[in-house]
């Protein structure tokens, strides 16, 4: 495909002669999904009232929340139902949507739900698709996306129709050219497709425009592989289900190689920097030996010795049981939950904040005893990783820090201390996986595919009825697509502030594993049976047809069974 870029009144329109993905070189399997005609719920097909909730409030202190969105603040929710109004097809909209943040499957499926409720509910509109994130709205880069264009990537995986990125629109500067960009293309609204992060970011903006009293209006969408972005309104992220199902797939596959060599220890770390949700559900899915939830170790105020000795005493269990060999779940963020840590990276964001590391190790002396302490007790290599430069928002970046080498070098150690006195007679050798960016572009599942198609199609609506800063909301998740629900709920409702680089900001509060919560209740009562006794379940690839093809995932089935009791 042959691409050029063009200047329309300070735009950058970008243009191509055919469509960026060739569908005449997929596999079979991906050609065989471009075509599948993909279910929608029942309301959004005939004549449906769209109809405000009461008014909202915020996840925590609303007053704050109130003083940062004065134009926002308290709107309704709204809900779908069957009805005799229908919305005026006549009407010519122009709308723009924007990837924002890291990839999750489904992403080009709500874009094509968008795209298909402006050409079959409304007359001759238009859909832009900003390219590279949020820095294409701030530069007007953007791409007219038709029925042509849309097509190799319906069903497909990936973001690349349009790519994301992870810029913020957050200075004057940058909301000023976000107007300008809105005002140049005429747009009616703009889908920001995005995590907690992206959507506090979409209210953001829905405040500025309305403030300004610009015509465009901000809609969201729930997306995140992390599935830590989600309320009773909003069951689940999209994203999640497909990537935990990849995960469980390779998980199963060392699983088999644990047990057909008898003699390694697999320790697997899992996405999910902030929650521990997509390690949970693939224990679920797959049994393992171990898995250390991030929630749990924060709860119980648990040491690295802790978790390192829970690991250790499995591991002599069942060397006694004749096993050397086993699986060792771990979360991304696991050394963000332990509070030793915690105060320890404080200490380091401190330190590094005044830019006075040196290599002689003086700065050391910074840090209080029992900091200086743990921070000797890892290995080299993770106290380089603990080091490294800060994400965008002050935090560590974990993605970067090796904790299953940490942790397998952390154990081997036990172990030998373990073996001098006796208490250990078998072998001990670990092997190290990260399971990270395999699942975040997947073919999306069945239920992936169908859910963001409908969230897509959900934002149209929202957008043709008027409405701004809400995300849009599909539930009634566990029962057929006919019969899932449809609506919007308000951001801010979600929203709480957090300290950030040393100012107050709205933040979209992360949803957490909940210790009291079904999945994790599910799990706890297993896991001693799976830590001693081989309950390997190798799920194999995601399933597009037949009897599983349709099957939510086990975290979605527990949590609406919870809420239906």
């Amino acid at each position: 495909m042959a691409l050029f870029a063009a200047t329309n009144g300070g735009a950058t329109v970008v243009k191509s002669d055919g469509p960026g993905r060739l569908a005449s070189l997929y596999s079979e399997l991906q050609s065989s999904r471009l075509d599948v005609s993909l279910p929608l719920p029942s309301v959004l097909k005939n004549s449906f009232n769209v109809v405000d909730s009461p008014p909202s409030s915020a996840a925590g202190n609303p007053e704050e929340i109130e003083k940062l969105f004065p134009n926002l603040f308290g709107q309704p929710s709204v809900k779908l139902v069957p009805g005799s109004v229908s919305l005026a097809a006549d009407k010519s909209l122009k709308i723009g949507v924007v990837l924002s943040g890291g990839q999750a499957p489904g992403g080009h499926n709500v874009i094509s739900g968008i795209f298909d409720y402006l050409q079959e509910r409304t007359k001759e509109s238009k859909l832009y698709g900003f390219k590279g994130g949020p820095a294409g709205i701030m530069k007007c880069k953007y791409v007219e996306l038709s029925t042509e264009f849309i097509y190799p990537y319906r069903n497909q995986g990936g973001f690349d129709m349009i790519c994301s990125g992870r810029d913020k629109i957050e200075t004057p500067e940058q909301f000023n050219q976000a107007q300008e960009t809105a005002i140049k293309l005429d747009l009616d609204g703009i889908v920001v497709i995005g995590g907690d992060d992206s959507n506090t970011n979409a209210s953001l903006l829905a405040e500025y425009f309305r403030a300004k009293n610009i015509k465009t209006r901000v809609i969201g969408c729930p997306k995140t592989i992390d599935g830590d972005l989600k309320c009773k309104e909003i069951p689940t992220s999209f994203g999640f289900d497909t990537a935990c199902k990849i995960y469980a797939e390779m998980i199963g596959n060392v699983m088999v190689d644990a047990r057909s060599t008898g003699k390694y220890y697999h320790f697997v770390r899992l996405m999910g920097r902030a929650a521990s949700h997509i390690t949970l559900e693939c224990a679920l899915q797959t049994h393992p030996n171990i898995t250390i939830i991030g929630e749990e170790v924060a709860a119980k105020k648990q040491t690295l010795k802790n978790v390192t000795d829970y690991i250790t005493d499995i591991i002599c269990k069942r060397s006694e049981l004749g096993y050397n060999y086993g699986v060792v779940l771990i979360p991304e963020g696991l050394i963000d939950f332990i509070p030793e840590v915690q105060q320890l990276i404080a200490e380091l964001n401190e330190i590094l904040d005044h830019g006075i590391v040196d290599e002689a190790g003086t700065w050391k002396k910074k840090l209080r005893s029992q900091s200086q302490e743990l921070f000797e007790l890892f290995p080299k290599a993770i106290q380089g990783q603990l080091l490294l430069e800060r994400d965008p928002h002050g935090n560590v970046q974990v993605a970067k820090i090796e904790t299953e080498r940490m942790l397998i070098q952390m154990v081997e150690t036990e172990l030998n201390k373990r073996k001098q006195v006796g208490a250990y007679k078998g072998h001990f050798s670990g092997q190290s996986h990260f399971f990270g960016y395999e699942g975040r572009c997947g073919l999306p599942t069945n239920f992936d595919a169908n859910y963001c198609y409908a969230l897509g199609y959900a934002a149209g609506v929202l957008l043709h009825s008027g409405k701004t800063g809400l995300i849009s909301s599909v539930g009634n998740l566990g029962a057929t697509v006919e019969e899932w629900t449809v609506g919007g709920t308000a951001l801010t409702s979600l929203m709480d502030v957090e300290r950030r680089h040393g100012k107050f900001k709205p933040v979209i509060m992360k949803a957490m594993v909940e210790l009291e919560g079904a999945p994790f209740k599910k799990f706890a009562s297993l896991r001693d049976e799976w830590a001693l006794k081989n309950r390997y379940v190798s799920p194999g690839p995601i399933q597009f047809v037949g009897p599983i093809a349709n099957d939510i995932n086990h975290t979605l089935i527990l949590e609406l069974g919870a809420q239906a009791a």
